[in-house]
Formats: C-alpha cells, sequence, structure tokens
C-alpha cells in the first residue's frame, strides 16, 4: 500500500522553513533574483509599448505632407521621443549651415557627414538606454539554475547525512531534505524561465526598434542631400521625411 504523501511535503511555506539555512539562503536569493528579474519585465514591457506608440504617432506626422522644419518647430527645442530628436538635430544642423553662406559641394558633403555623425550618437545613446536592465535578466537566466543546482545538491547531502544519523533509509528520514534540495531547483527554474524569455523577446525588440532609427536617419540625410543635391539619394522607403 503507497503511504500518502505529508502535507508538508508539498507546502511551499513548511518546505522553506524546515529547510537548512543554506538552501534558506538560496530560496531567499533566487525568489530576490525573481521579483528583480519580474521588475525589469514590466518596466520594459511598458517601455517598448510607448517607444512604438511614440515612433508611430511621429512617422504618421512625417507623411503627412507637412515640412520637416514645421515639424521640427512643432516638437521644440529639445524633445524627449528620439525620433523628433533627431530630426532636430538634422533640422538645427542644417539651418545653422544654410543661414551662413552658400554651400560648396564639399560644405555640403561636410554637412551631411556631421548630421550623420549626430544621428549615429543619438542612436547609440538611445540603443543603450533601452537595452539597460536586459543585463540583469540575462544573469538571472543564466546564474539561477546553477544556484538552484546549488541548493538541490546541498540538501541531497542533508538527506545522506540524515541517513547515516538514523541508520535506516526509511523514506520519511529522506523525503523531507530531498524536497526541500528539489524545490530549490524549482525556484531556479521559476526565476530562470521568464527572465530567459524576455531576455531574448527584448533583444529582439530593441534590434527592430535600433534598425527602425537607423531607417530614419537614412531618409532624413536623403532628404537633406537632394535639398542640397549632392549625390545620388538614397532610396526613400514609404516613411520617407519631405522636403525641407
Amino acid at each position: 500500500m503507497t503511504v500518502p504523501a505529508e502535507a508538508s511535503l508539498l507546502n511551499p511555506v513548511d518546505l522553506f522553513m524546515h529547510a537548512d539555512w543554506v538552501v534558506k539562503a538560496v530560496m531567499i536569493g533566487l525568489a530576490v533574483a525573481s521579483i528583480w528579474s519580474w521588475a525589469v519585465i514590466i518596466d520594459k514591457l511598458f517601455r517598448f509599448a510607448a517607444l512604438k506608440r511614440q515612433a508611430d504617432q511621429f512617422e504618421q506626422a512625417i507623411s503627412s505632407g507637412r515640412s520637416l522644419e514645421e515639424i521640427a518647430h512643432q516638437a521644440g527645442p529639445n524633445p524627449d521621443p528620439i525620433l523628433p530628436r533627431m530630426l532636430v538635430a538634422a533640422v538645427t544642423d542644417w539651418r545653422e549651415a544654410r543661414a551662413r553662406q552658400t554651400m560648396t559641394e564639399a560644405q555640403s558633403h561636410l554637412l551631411i557627414s556631421r548630421i550623420d555623425r549626430a544621428l549615429d550618437s543619438l542612436i547609440a545613446r538611445e540603443s543603450q538606454r533601452i537595452e539597460s536592465g536586459l543585463g540583469v535578466l540575462s544573469v538571472v537566466a543564466t546564474s539561477s539554475p546553477f544556484i538552484g543546482l546549488f541548493g538541490t545538491v546541498w540538501g541531497i547531502m542533508n538527506a545522506f547525512d540524515a541517513i547515516a544519523s538514523a541508520g535506516n533509509t526509511n523514506l520519511t528520514t529522506v523525503a523531507p531534505a530531498i524536497a526541500e534540495a528539489l524545490f530549490a531547483t524549482a525556484i531556479g527554474l521559476a526565476a530562470a524561465i521568464p527572465a530567459y524569455m524576455a531576455y531574448n523577446a527584448f533583444s529582439i525588440e530593441a534590434g527592430k526598434f535600433a534598425g527602425r532609427l537607423e531607417s530614419f536617419a537614412d531618409d532624413l540625410q536623403a532628404a537633406i542631400a537632394r535639398r542640397l543635391g549632392t549625390g545620388p539619394a538614397t532610396p526613400p522607403s514609404s516613411s520617407t521625411p519631405r522636403e525641407l
């Protein structure tokens, strides 16, 4: 006849309370790591949703037929969203260069190069900002299973010690320590799996958004190059900015 499992072996609270102090430390550390990673996940969900919404609204304004100067003026001197910030930076350089003098072809190329460097700098900083926190998810995803495994090994060692102390291999002697050990592994996996999935998903989203910024930067440079009449213009995309 099979002996039913004790309720304490199925109760996470009892498993934690009766665990060895090392296993308890492992469980607490994994729980903190899981809470931290979930905080990053929730924050990134809202941030990426806001970035996409702002980018969609701005691209709709770009394709509305208004001039870039008008849209840049409406965005203000220091807008927070990255796409308006890129537009304002490019238009500001364009205005300053146009106000000084009639530009030669060499000066026009220098202006395009300066705008290119400014936009690349903005894109690099924005990429770092949207990728901040992903390192936490990476660390939790890669280290939590091993930390949980350490708790499991320690719990199994306690089980063997209980066997040696009791002088028998009765299930009631070793079951609590084994249950505590396996619970540590379960917590490690519970912390690692969401962090791993979120890290990969957000990394892909960050790459897509960086590509979107690169495409907009190319369109801006193409619009300015066409206005200056320097070199072949980059083929416009569906959201190519209007002329200045």
